[in-house]
């Protein structure tokens, strides 16, 4: 019994069992048995290769079916039947799927019908970016073809598989023609290669990365592990220099200095300027002896650990110290933001300089500038020769307790400076400003001058 590799219509491939003793030829059609009935193949691998084939590709081993009985060679009968089938009845089953999709309102894209070689099932492959309900589909198409029904969604590179077709490189699709299984490429393969970005140019016929971006990665990854990482600054025989760029093939770098000036190295020429020193090695002359009392490479490694123990330590306090401080320190003589709260007892502006909390403030700290007015009668407010009584003093509180009464309406006391009604009316009307105000201060002059010129009238008269 031998192991084969059968190949059907769209690069479907299955494994089987051979009955007789010789393996059949390669391309040789070939009867196997199918799902519910027979179907015709060609044989694709035998031997050696398809036992490796078997154990490494997906619908082998790894899928865990065990494989099925191949059952006898085709005649030429079967194999134009089996050709006649291929051409002309799938392609009018999948037109009449089609037809079935757009009257349901799917959104699915049907890729491929294959009849199986009896005629006892008819599978249809389909794409769709979510998950479609085909029930009602799949109950049309049965009474329709009269016949098993099978849906099966697959991806764009399976879909690329099984229609075929040529590449941008000129040959025909690696997936199509011996590429085993196809495997996920992204965009991280691209850029360990250095390739252009730009889908247009990394992508297949599918839409997807191209499956030839995995052949050659490993080979980049291995070979950049020779060479520095790009970017990173080398201490070599002229300084330090930062590496640019890397050439896989030719064995160079590419070096910038602080200057910017750049350079070529190869890289066994680089890999000898950072294992030597800039300075050099040292001469025989100045080298130290060994009778030179110097510290052990123990003590020297101790030495090392407790001044970076130090130095971390400086560097944690510098942090602590300058979190502690303020964000911003205050001139005092600015006013904060916020009002004080009021007291009851008046208090000068604050000028910046700070007083003794024991000692009053009394008038003399109070400056001509900042001085409080007093609170006054309205008569000494209007009159432009009226003092300034400050705050405090017998001669304010008195004014405070007359305009008190005069708001009570309550008689003024002895001495009181409240400016009667009279003495208001001719302010407001004052104050009017204009040809009405000052006309009417006339007409009051008039009206009591006239009053006091008027010869006293007899009550009894």
């Amino acid at each position: 019994m031998h192991l084969i590799e059968v190949a059907f219509k769209g690069n479907r491939k299955e494994f089987f069992h051979w009955p007789g003793d010789d393996a059949p030829p390669l391309k040789a059609a070939i009867i196997v048995e199918a799902d519910r009935g027979e179907d015709l193949g060609v044989v694709h691998a035998v031997g050696e290769l398809a036992e490796q084939r078997f154990a490494g590709v997906s619908h082998g081993a790894l899928a865990g079916a065990e494989p099925k009985p191949a059952l006898r060679l085709a005649t030429p009968e079967e194999l134009s039947r089996a050709r006649e089938l291929r051409a002309t009845q799938d392609e009018d089953a999948r037109r009449r799927a089609m037809e079935r999709v757009r009257a349901h309102g799917l959104i699915m894209k049907l890729s491929d019908a294959e009849w199986q070689w009896d005629r006892k099932k008819l599978t249809f492959y389909f794409t769709a970016e979510k998950r479609v309900d085909f029930r009602g589909l799949v109950r049309d198409l049965a009474a329709a073809f009269r016949t098993r029904i099978e849906l099966r969604q697959i991806g764009v590179r399976d879909e690329a598989r099984r229609l075929d077709g040529v590449g941008r490189c000129g040959r025909q699709y690696c997936s199509a023609s011996w590429l085993p299984e196809l495997r996920p490429v992204n965009l991280g393969v691209a850029k360990d290669q250095r390739l252009s970005l730009n889908p247009l140019q990394i992508s297949g016929a599918c839409g997807r990365l191209m499956c030839c971006l995995r052949y050659e990665h490993e080979f980049y990854v291995q070979s950049r592990k020779r060479f520095p990482k790009e970017g990173r600054i080398l201490v070599t025989a002229r300084g330090e220099e930062k590496v640019i760029a890397n050439d896989i093939f030719g064995d160079r770098v590419t070096l910038r200095n602080v200057e910017g000036e750049t350079r070529v190295v190869p890289l066994a020429e680089l890999k000898r300027e950072t294992a030597q020193p800039a300075g050099g090695p040292l001469d025989d002359d100045v080298r130290p002896s060994a009778d030179a009392d110097a510290p052990d490479d123990t003590d020297a490694s101790r030495t090392d650990e407790d001044a970076g123990a130090a130095a971390t330590a400086m560097r944690e306090r510098a942090t602590r110290e300058r979190r502690s401080l303020p964000v911003r320190e205050l001139d005092p003589r600015v006013r904060p933001a916020t009002r004080p709260p009021r007291r009851s007892a008046p208090r000068a502006r604050d000028t910046g300089a700070p007083l003794r909390e024991a000692e009053p403030i009394t008038a003399d700290h109070v400056t001509a500038e900042h001085r409080v007015p007093a609170r006054v009668a309205p008569a000494e407010r209007e009159e432009p020769h009226a003092a300034i009584i400050p705050l405090g003093t017998p001669e304010s509180v008195a004014a405070d307790e007359q305009r008190l009464r005069a708001d009570r309406g309550e008689a003024p006391a002895d001495g009181d400076i409240t400016p009667t009604g009279e003495d208001r009316r001719r302010r407001r009307r004052g104050r009017r400003g204009g040809r009405r105000g000052r006309a009417g201060e006339a007409r009051d002059d008039d009206a009591s001058a006239a009053a006091d010129d008027a010869p006293p009238t007899d009550p009894s008269e």
